[in-house]
This record gives structure tokens, C-alpha cells and sequence, in this order.
């Protein structure tokens, strides 16, 4: 596992997360979302920069990830490596 960024912030309602990128990370890629909480796996279906879909993103980049449960602020988000 590669550490990709932590969450930033939450929105319940419409279940995304907001993550601070550390690495790259492109729709397709397996993440897993770590924290005292929160352990699950997922696949990357989509994920937006600035209301704006996109199919990649670099380090430094705030993304809106929408994911399968709850995460809450300061959880890690890795990238599984195949």
C-alpha cells in the first residue's frame, strides 16, 4: 500500500470525501481508507476538482472522492498496489 493523501472533509449527505493528495491517483485505482473508524476498500468510479469530473489527478490536488461509507477527517487513503 502506498499512502495517496488524507481526508480533508466529509459530506454526508452525498457520501464524498475531500482529499489533500500526496500522489497521483487515477479513476480505476483500488484505494483503501484507513483511520481510528474507518477500514474498507474500494475501486476509484470517479472523482471531481473544482465541481469538475476528471480521470486523474496529481500530488497537491484537493479532489472530491465519492466513496462507499463514512470517513471522517484525518483518515488516510492509500493506493493498493496490484
Amino acid at each position: 500500500m502506498e499512502k495517496v493523501g488524507e481526508v480533508s472533509h466529509f459530506f454526508t449527505k452525498i457520501n464524498v470525501a475531500i482529499v489533500e493528495l500526496t500522489a497521483p491517483l487515477k479513476v480505476g485505482d483500488r484505494i483503501a481508507v484507513r483511520g481510528m473508524t474507518t477500514n474498507f476498500e474500494q475501486a476509484v468510479d470517479s472523482m471531481q476538482i473544482e465541481h469538475e469530473a476528471v480521470k486523474a489527478a496529481k500530488k497537491g490536488d484537493a479532489i472530491g472522492l465519492k466513496v462507499d461509507k463514512r470517513v471522517r477527517q484525518g483518515d488516510i487513503v492509500y493506493k493498493l498496489l496490484e
